[in-house]
């Protein structure tokens, strides 16, 4: 588990506005879980969207980032993190590394995490970045992500960062026992965020709020 170091940025002129972030969009709507919060107000995410909108990075709204993609508004994440319930000792993986926000958020949060990006250039981007800030237990990887990363299975958590009609089988099966899986789930025009639960080999899935997210890609997505 990483232990909230300083990261490797020199000029952090936005730390009032992360600050205020984590204040109104995430604690007032609320998100109560302190380590969620104290994760969201100590990752730079100005270091994550693209030059035109570094000064949109702390904004209530998702943003561009390429390909077609995006970084997620902060609340949505900040609520997916946090029914995802983490203690600090799990294995997760992540589908949809896109810039590598949420993956340095989960590097924070959990001992080790896998990530998975289907597109090559955001896949190395994002390695990269985590590389300059200084992140050893986030792992990157380019390929199918509906797939899941067998090799490091099972997992305790396992959050899927783009919208798939139905939660893949390979990362049902992927998920450890009292593992969480937290997905946005439906098509282009109607989504909700799901938390899935795994009790005895059997799933137990919470409807949560309604949510906008990219297609998931891959051979079970979208």
């Amino acid at each position: 588990m990483a232990t909230f170091p300083v990261l490797n940025v020199p000029d952090d002129r936005f730390a009032e506005a992360r600050r205020a972030m984590v204040e109104w969009q995430i604690r007032r709507r609320g998100v109560r879980d302190e380590r969620v919060l104290r994760a969201m107000g100590s990752i730079p995410r100005q270091e994550f969207v693209l030059p035109p909108y570094i000064n949109k990075a702390y904004d209530d709204e998702p943003l561009p980032i390429g390909r077609g993609q995006t970084i997620s508004q902060p609340y949505i994440v900040a609520a997916m993190l946090a029914a995802a319930g983490f203690a600090g000792t799990e294995r997760v993986l992540e589908i949809g590394t896109g810039c590598g926000y949420q993956a340095a958020l989960l590097g924070l949060l959990a001992r080790e995490v896998y990530t998975v990006e289907f597109l090559p250039d955001l896949a190395q981007s994002a390695a990269d970045r985590l590389e300059r800030l200084g992140f050893t237990n986030v792992h990157v990887r380019c390929g199918d992500g509906t797939l899941g990363w067998p090799d490091y299975a099972p997992f305790n958590a396992i959050l899927i960062a783009a919208a798939a009609p139905h939660i893949p089988e390979p990362l049902v099966e992927q998920l450890a026992e009292n593992g969480r899986l937290v997905a946005p789930v439906g098509d282009d025009f109607t989504q909700e965020l799901q938390i899935v639960r795994k009790r005895e080999g059997k799933l137990q899935v919470e409807h949560s709020m309604a949510c906008r997210f990219v297609p998931l890609l891959g051979k079970h997505g979208s």
